[in-house]
């Protein structure tokens, strides 16, 4: 993974030692609360319901042992002994307290991570696969490209004041597992009949208050113009977004305001100023970077393992977990393993002090130091030996990491919600809660197989639930709460976003709402077909047919 160098360090120490003093000025009353509130955001601080939230960038998603280990100590330290990993590929404290958060940057600095650009109107993180690099259906390894992304876009003076915030993925697979076209530039990587590298560029996706998949704006863009190019969308952009209204102000709206042929002209016509510039990427700077990301020191291995396939016939529990949460891998001998954060009960996303700690350790002995962060809100230990499946399965069980459901029905992404969020209309993580009550079986859940559901608390759709198979937002409703429901999303190369089956329910209704969802797909789907295929085969009328139909018998 990549290592700061020099100039990397002294960046984010010298941005520590500002924000240190300006919360000092804040504190004393030298600084207004509007003068300091675009201070803070500039450093990943929030103030939130109950408490500030501090959003810690983790680039990509990926994540070192000892980065994670840091992670839960500050965790514990100074705030209530646990995390959220966000579908941001971040990680969320939810109580620390303003005149901390300088230290918790400082301790931040001296394990490489920061805190920079993970609010305001500016570039946010930038995400990829979770499996890239190790992931048999790559094409290209996206992580060096995305490295380079971040460092072309951290601290850049021109776009630090954006209409709005502007997120960007970046994809290498067959199978689109960034999303790439709900962002609002998606970089599909792919090799061309001359097995030359180019990109398939889409711009304008977005979830939120308007939900808009991407446009294709460029087909088959040489790599090397991935920075100018980009650069001349978002430069297009600022001098062309709307800044009056900031329900309107994401680059979504403006593309699907003029068009995306007359939006393609516009960045063609900036891109003249910039194409074969300094921001054309080398070969010798892209074989730079791409050092940082070489191929783990991996051991000749059988492609079988007599252990684990001893283990596999005879632990019922096991197979059950191998099935969901372990993934194939390019390299014989090797496995992907997705560690869950969905545990019955607790609130998706969230991890302890101590399951970082266990993460890290497990990541040291078993996966060369190294998880990622998916934006499915789990964790990943990319190269275990099939040898070692066995007994990583017995430690991740042991601090609650194992549930075998990555996903199926449980597996839920979902925000904060009104739990924390100012912003919220209602809570998320409740109803998460009682949807895993609800399905508490786990044999009906894997006969019912894989769906995904997303859980938002308001129109920003931080939980993604317009692209859920399901998905669920709270909205205002008077004094209580009250959540829409939506069916048909989906993520990938297919993507498509759900469409609102009617009137919204009451938190007490959500478990049988799903329920019933439920109930209309295993009575109507064929054997190949998961809940998504069913949906579209059938439509929305039967299952808006079968929620309803109670609440119309009432009512007459």
């Amino acid at each position: 993974m990549y290592k700061y160098d020099k100039i990397d360090q002294q960046l984010v120490n010298e941005r520590v030692a500002q924000y240190r003093d300006q919360t000092r000025r804040y504190l004393a009353g030298e600084l207004s609360e509007d003068e300091f509130r675009p201070i803070r955001l500039q450093n990943g601080l929030y103030i939130q319901r109950l408490a500030p939230m501090l959003r810690i960038a983790v680039p990509y998603g990926l994540l070192s042992s000892k980065q994670l280990r840091k992670l839960g100590d500050i965790a514990k330290k100074y705030d209530k002994d646990y995390g959220h990993f966000s579908t941001r590929q971040n990680l969320q404290l939810n109580w620390p307290k303003l005149e901390d958060v300088p230290d918790i940057l400082a301790e931040l600095a001296t394990v490489e991570m920061h805190a920079i650009q993970t609010s305001g109107n500016c570039i946010r993180n930038i995400t990829t696969d979770q499996f890239a690099g190790v992931a048999p259906d790559e094409l290209f390894d996206p992580r060096a490209m995305a490295e380079i992304m971040r460092q072309w876009s951290t601290f850049h003076p021109e776009f630090a004041l954006l209409p709005r915030k502007f997120k960007i993925a970046v994809s290498g697979t067959k199978e689109d597992r960034a999303v790439v076209q709900m962002h609002d530039i998606g970089m599909e990587f792919f090799k061309n009949d001359n097995d030359e590298l180019r990109i398939k560029v889409w711009v304008g996706g977005g979830l939120g208050r308007t939900p808009i998949l991407g446009s294709v704006i460029h087909e088959s863009l040489e790599w090397q113009h991935a920075l100018s190019y980009c650069e001349a969308i978002i430069r297009t952009y600022n001098m062309h977004g709307r800044r009056d209204n900031s329900y309107k102000a994401r680059i979504k709206i403006l593309v699907k305001a003029i068009g995306i042929e007359a939006f393609k002209e516009q960045v063609e016509a900036e891109w003249v100023h910039s194409k074969n510039g300094p921001l054309t990427i080398t070969q010798a700077e892209f074989d730079r970077v791409s050092a940082y990301f070489e191929p783990m020191p991996y051991e000749t291995l059988p492609a079988n393992d007599a252990s684990f396939d001893t283990q596999l016939a005879s632990n019922p529990a096991f197979t059950a977990w191998v099935k969901r949460c372990v993934h194939p891998h390019k390299t014989a001998g090797y496995r992907a393993v997705t560690l869950s954060l969905k545990k019955h009960g607790e609130a998706p996303g969230d991890a302890s002090s101590a399951q970082m700690h266990t993460v890290a350790d497990l990541a040291d002995a078993y996966s060369f130091g190294e998880l990622r962060v998916s934006h499915e809100q789990n964790l990943i230990l990319a190269d275990v030996k099939l040898s070692d499946l066995f007994t990583v399965w017995e430690k991740a069980r042991a601090a609650g990491l194992a549930t075998p459901n990555i996903g199926l029905l449980t597996d839920i992404i979902c925000c904060p919600g009104g739990d924390f969020c100012s912003l919220a209309n209602a809570k998320s993580i409740p109803i998460a809660k009682s949807i895993q009550a609800q399905f508490d079986n786990l044999d009906y859940l894997h006969d019912i197989g894989d769906i995904e559901i997303n859980i938002s608390g308001c129109m920003n759709a931080c939980g993604h639930h317009h692209v859920g198979h399901i998905g669920i937002l709270g909205v205002d409703k008077g004094d209580t709460e009250w959540y829409q429901v939506s069916i048909g999303g989906k993520q990938g190369n297919d993507a498509s976003l759900g469409s609102v089956i009617g009137p919204s329910f009451s938190a007490e209704e959500m478990p049988s709402v799903v329920q019933k969802l439920i109930d209309v797909y295993v009575q109507e789907r064929t054997p190949e077909e998961r809940f998504i295929d069913t949906a579209r085969r059938i439509g929305m009328d039967p299952f808006k047919a079968h929620v309803y139909a109670e609440s119309e018998e009432v009512t007459a």
